[in-house]
C-alpha cells in the first residue's frame, strides 16, 4: 500500500512548478528581447532605425552650403520675397555653374526623387527633428542615388541646373526647409556656419 503524500508538501510542490513557469517565462522574454535588439542593429532595418534617431534629434542650428564651392556670404536673402500667382519664396537660390555638385546638408533619410511641378528634378530629405529638406531645379540626381537611402552632411544629391519653373534662370538650386508649422528661412543656418 502507497503512502500518501502529506498535505503541506502540495502547496511546496505546486509554488515551485509556478516558480519554475516564471523563470522559464522571464528567460523566454530575455531571449526575444536579445534576439530583437540583434535584429534591430542589421542592415536591413538601417532605414527605420535612422528615421527614429532622426525624429529624436533636434533640428540643427548650423548648416553647410548644400553647393560645392559656394560661400554662404554669397547668396541673396530672398525667403519670402513675392513670387508670380501670390505666392511667396520658401526657400533661398543659390546660383553656381550649371553641373555643380549639390550635396546634403544633413544627415537623413531620401524620401523622395522626383521631376515634376515648379521644382522640377528634386529631392527632399528627412532629417533632424522632422525637417525636410528640399532641394529643386537639379540638372540632374547623383548616380545610384535611390528613395530609402542614408546620407550625411557632405553626401552627392545632384548638380545645379534649371528645371521646373526656373527654365528662364540661370542654373541655381533652390534649397528650403519645412518643418512642422511650414516653411524656414534655411539662410540664418547657412550663416551661422561660417
Amino acid at each position: 500500500m502507497a503512502t500518501p503524500t502529506p498535505r503541506r508538501r502540495r502547496p511546496a510542490i505546486r509554488l515551485l512548478r509556478s516558480l519554475g513557469r516564471l523563470l522559464l517565462a522571464v528567460a523566454l522574454l530575455c531571449l526575444l528581447a536579445l534576439a530583437a535588439l540583434w535584429a534591430w542593429k542589421q542592415p536591413l532595418f538601417d532605414t527605420p532605425r535612422t528615421l527614429w534617431e532622426l525624429s529624436r534629434m533636434p533640428p540643427p542650428e548650423t548648416l553647410p552650403v548644400p553647393v560645392q564651392g559656394v560661400q554662404a556670404r554669397r547668396i541673396a536673402a530672398t525667403f519670402g520675397a513675392p513670387r508670380d500667382g501670390g505666392r511667396s519664396h520658401a526657400g533661398v537660390d543659390i546660383f553656381a555653374a550649371r553641373g555643380t555638385p549639390v550635396t546634403s546638408t544633413t544627415r537623413g533619410v531620401v524620401r523622395t526623387i522626383a521631376d515634376r511641378g515648379l521644382g522640377g528634378r528634386q529631392v527632399w530629405v528627412l532629417g533632424p527633428g522632422g525637417e525636410r529638406h528640399y532641394y529643386a531645379h537639379l540638372e540632374d540626381w547623383a548616380p545610384g542615388l535611390a528613395e530609402g537611402d542614408i546620407v550625411q552632411p557632405g553626401t552627392p544629391l545632384g548638380t545645379v541646373g534649371n528645371t521646373g519653373n526656373a527654365r528662364t534662370t540661370p542654373p541655381h538650386l533652390h534649397y528650403g526647409i519645412y518643418g512642422s508649422e511650414g516653411a524656414i528661412d534655411p539662410l540664418p543656418r547657412l550663416r551661422a556656419s561660417h
